[in-house]
């Protein structure tokens, strides 16, 4: 059976939420599982020594400009967080002791982050935001509130942002297809030709 096709993602990222309404989709059309794997882009800017694109000058602009503009070229909803860009590091912290539980669950859950903080313009980064959208699909939320601060939970998040670096990660969204590195949401038109192709 083919491998599953690896999601990388920032909560932060626009473009990483608008490829989070299309990459189901390419991977269902190839008979290719998807792993959603949140991580800290904050993490890879401290290598790379990147900043986010609206606080680069000129670049910033632009960037505001494109991410409206993609947006509606995928024909998903999109308003732009007010403060952006944000630490969602509760969020990131939630999908994997979600996921440890049900990954179907946390897969829900991260589409409901990305929904609530880039198409209703909800704060999704204190722990009671997090909470609410968790209890809103079932989630134990005391479990999950103790989990929260859990050295086990926090370990867990360090090993995902870990092993994301040392596969090359740096930005959001990255995907990666049988060991193909791709970078970008205008990158997943190559991802699936490379699924429906085996590569080139």
């Amino acid at each position: 059976m083919a491998g599953a096709i690896d999601f990388y993602f920032d909560f932060s990222s626009p473009y990483g939420y608008i490829a989070s309404t299309r990459i189901d989709a390419i991977g269902a059309r190839h008979g290719r599982e998807v792993a959603w794997r949140p991580f800290l882009l904050g993490a890879a800017f401290k290598i790379t020594g990147q900043k986010p694109l609206t606080e680069l000058p000129m670049r910033g602009g632009y960037a505001l400009h494109d991410f409206a503009r993609s947006a509606r070229a995928a024909g998903v909803a999109f308003v732009m967080p007010t403060p952006f860009p944000f630490f969602a590091l509760g969020a990131t912290r939630a999908f994997y002791w979600i996921a440890e539980r049900d990954r179907r669950q946390a897969k829900r859950f991260a589409k409901a982050v990305y929904d609530a903080a880039f198409a209703r313009a909800q704060d999704v980064t204190g722990s009671e935001a997090v909470l609410a959208l968790a209890e809103a699909m079932g989630v134990d939320r005391d479990g999950l509130a103790e989990a929260l601060d859990s050295p086990e939970v926090k370990a867990r998040l360090k090993t995902e942002v870990d092993e994301a670096l040392a596969k090359g990660v740096f930005g959001s969204p990255f995907v990666i297809v049988d060991g193909e590195p791709f970078w970008g949401n205008d990158r997943l038109d190559d991802v699936e030709n490379w699924l429906a192709t085996g590569g080139w």
